[in-house]
C-alpha cells in the first residue's frame, strides 16, 4: 500500500508576484524509475530555458508517470529554473518541486543532463538581461540564436538514479548556500507547465506501468506539443551509451556525479553559471571536473 501525504505551503509576497516558499511534496513507498535516455529538442528560440523531465505521481493509477523535458519562456529577466526532485524522508520518497528564482537552489543532486549535472546549472547565464546559451550542453540546431558560447562539460556518469537518498539513492546534501537559496523568493511553474505537467498524467503511454521506463514522448519542443513532429522519444539504454551523448552536442541525461565530484560539490559554493554575471568570452572552452 503506497503512501500519500501532500502538504502545501504559500506564502505570497505583497508587492512581487513572488512566493517566499513554496513546497508541494507527495510521497510515496516506491522508488521512482531510473531517468530515461533521450535527446533534447532544438530550442524553439531566444528566450527559452531547457526545464528538464521528470517522473511524477498520479494516485489514481497508483504509477509513476513521465512528464517530459521541454523549452519555457523564462517568466521575468534573469529567472532560473531549480528543478524538482525525489528524495527519501520518513519512509517515504517525497517530492520537492521546482521553482523559478534567480539563482538555481538545491535538487537532491539529480544529473538530470543538458546543464543540469546534479549541482548549479551549467547550460547558460543572463547577461544584460539577455540569456546567453552553452551550446556545448544544449541543442541550437539551425536556430538563429543570438547570443551563444561554448564551454565543455565533463560528464563521466554511468547511472540515471532519479532519487536522493534512500536505497540506491544519490547521496547528495545541500550547501550553506543551496540553503539560503531556498529560503529567498521565488516562483512555482508557469500556467504552461502546469497544464504540460496535467497532459503527460492523461496521457497512458507516458505511465511508468505502460511504457517500462522508455516513454515514447520523452521531450517536446515546447510545453505541451505532445503531438508535434520533433517530439523526441526515449531509447532503451545500451552498454556503451553512458559514454555518447544521445544527439548531436547534446548531453547525456544521467543522474548521479561521480563520488569526487559529489564530495567536492558538497563543499563548494553552486557553479557560477547559477548567477547573472557574464561568462568571460563569449566562445572560449572550458573543462569543469
Amino acid at each position: 500500500m503506497h503512501k500519500i501525504i501532500i502538504q502545501l505551503t504559500l506564502a505570497a509576497a505583497l508587492v512581487t508576484p513572488f512566493i517566499a516558499q513554496a513546497d508541494v511534496s507527495l510521497s510515496i513507498n516506491i522508488a521512482p524509475p531510473a531517468l530515461p535516455i533521450y535527446a533534447q529538442p532544438a530550442i524553439p528560440g531566444d528566450g527559452y530555458l531547457w526545464t528538464p523531465g521528470y517522473w511524477s505521481w498520479n494516485d489514481a493509477d497508483a504509477d509513476y508517470y513521465w512528464v517530459p523535458g521541454t523549452w519555457v519562456v523564462a517568466p521575468f529577466v534573469g529567472a532560473l529554473w531549480t528543478p524538482g526532485y525525489w528524495g527519501w524522508a520518513n519512509g517515504g520518497y517525497a517530492w520537492h518541486g521546482g521553482y523559478w528564482g534567480t539563482h538555481i537552489g538545491y535538487y537532491g543532486g539529480i544529473n538530470y543532463g543538458y546543464g543540469y549535472v546534479g549541482v548549479g546549472y551549467q547550460g547558460g547565464h543572463w547577461n544584460n538581461g539577455v540569456f546567453n546559451y552553452n551550446r556545448s550542453v544544449n541543442n541550437v540546431g539551425n536556430r538563429h540564436i543570438t547570443n551563444i558560447y561554448n564551454s565543455r562539460v565533463v560528464n563521466t556518469t554511468v547511472n540515471r538514479v532519479s532519487y536522493n537518498g534512500g536505497q540506491g539513492g544519490v547521496r547528495l546534501q545541500p550547501t550553506k548556500a543551496e540553503e539560503v537559496i531556498a529560503g529567498m523568493p521565488h516562483k512555482v511553474q508557469t500556467p504552461l507547465q502546469t497544464q504540460h505537467e496535467s497532459a503527460a498524467r492523461g496521457n497512458q503511454v507516458q505511465r511508468a506501468s505502460v511504457n517500462h521506463g522508455v516513454p515514447k514522448v520523452a521531450a517536446t519542443p515546447e510545453p505541451n506539443a505532445f503531438n508535434a513532429p520533433n517530439v523526441v522519444a526515449a531509447r532503451v539504454a545500451q552498454a556503451a551509451s553512458s559514454h555518447h551523448s544521445p544527439a548531436g552536442n547534446a548531453q547525456h541525461p544521467q543522474a548521479r556525479a561521480p563520488k569526487h565530484e559529489e564530495q567536492q560539490a558538497s563543499h563548494s559554493e553552486p557553479h557560477p553559471a547559477q548567477h547573472s554575471a557574464p561568462h568571460e568570452g563569449n566562445q572560449h572552452e572550458e573543462e569543469h571536473r
